[in-house]
């Protein structure tokens, strides 16, 4: 994707464009300008606290305020058009500031929201813990996240469950893109089957290459694709959001050119991620694009650690 980004943890952006253009599949976002933000917070932008006996300082929303101020000042303001989105951490942040980045732009203005592999999930890891969760409530409590969570969610659930998206993507109100791999590679290193919850190695050869996983250890990640796909039927129900959620063992598609818009791209129903994404920001289509299971993509770049 060409244009302003603004990228963390792995690569998040927010694009914006100034000049109109008749949208074309081929060339989408190619005029755009793109401001790349680099991840600093470790909460997805979230963050506010401080501990000066430590000499802690936690500034996620206020550095995110400030990057907003600062753009707008130096021409966003003037945008016809506008996409915020994220890789990772930063496609988790793209669905916690969705609605708060809409509110910047008149609502003449397009304005719509990626997240790409942002969509971490509330799921059981192989010793049937919760690491992830654990690993959240550490974020929540150390940066008092609580604070910029929305009411939305926090009036029902606690904090903790209100940093994870599956709980989130209901209530945005903003046209939202989720692209998520459904055995996202990282949470099935880190969230699935860490070294806490796989103490003697039993998944190690199958978290660096999915072709060494066993027939059980398959099923087991089936279980987690289907957790996904239940967690989205209800955000793919409204017309105004999108859906690429491909069987491949990746994490980030958006901002590798080989994954994004490349003549061997991951397909669904025959369109790689940039026609995806540009059909449903352009309103050429809707995009409901959800792959078969393990192992029918022949498409996939999927990643293999050594």
């Amino acid at each position: 994707m060409f244009g302003w980004n603004i990228t963390w943890l792995s690569l998040a952006s927010w694009v914006w464009e100034r000049s109109k253009q008749l949208a074309h599949p081929v060339r989408d976002f190619f005029n755009w300008n793109r401001v790349k933000v680099r991840y600093c917070d470790g909460a997805s932008f979230s963050g506010d606290s401080e501990n000066k006996a430590a000499g802690l300082h936690f500034r996620g929303q206020r550095i995110w305020l400030a990057a907003m101020e600062d753009l707008m000042s130096k021409g966003m303001r003037q945008a016809n058009q506008a996409l915020l989105s994220g890789c990772s951490a930063g496609g988790l942040a793209s669905i916690l500031h969705c609605d708060e980045f809409r509110t910047l732009f008149p609502g003449s203005i397009k304005v719509k929201c990626l997240s790409d592999a942002g969509l971490f999930m509330d799921a059981a890891d192989v010793s049937g813990g919760h690491t992830l969760r654990s690993f959240f409530g550490g974020v929540v409590g150390l940066q008092n996240v609580q604070k910029n969570l929305p009411s939305t969610c926090t009036n029902k659930l606690d904090p903790i469950s209100c940093f994870f998206p599956q709980n989130l993507i209901a209530n945005i109100k903003t046209p939202m893109f989720i692209l998520n791999a459904a055995y996202d590679s990282w949470q099935v290193q880190e969230s699935l089957a860490p070294k806490t919850a796989d103490p003697q190695g039993n998944w190690h050869d199958c978290t660096m290459n999915n072709e060494r996983c066993s027939t059980s250890q398959i099923q087991f990640l089936q279980g987690f694709r289907n957790h996904m796909l239940n967690v989205v039927r209800g955000f793919s129900a409204s017309r105004q959001n999108g859906l690429f959620i491909n069987s491949c063992f990746a994490h980030c598609q958006s901002e590798r050119q080989d994954t994004w818009f490349a003549d061997d791209s991951p397909i669904i129903n025959n369109k790689p991620v940039a026609i995806a994404v540009g059909d449903w920001y352009f309103d050429r289509a809707s995009v409901k694009a959800i792959d078969c299971a393990y192992p029918c993509d022949r498409t996939c770049h999927n990643l293999v650690f050594k």
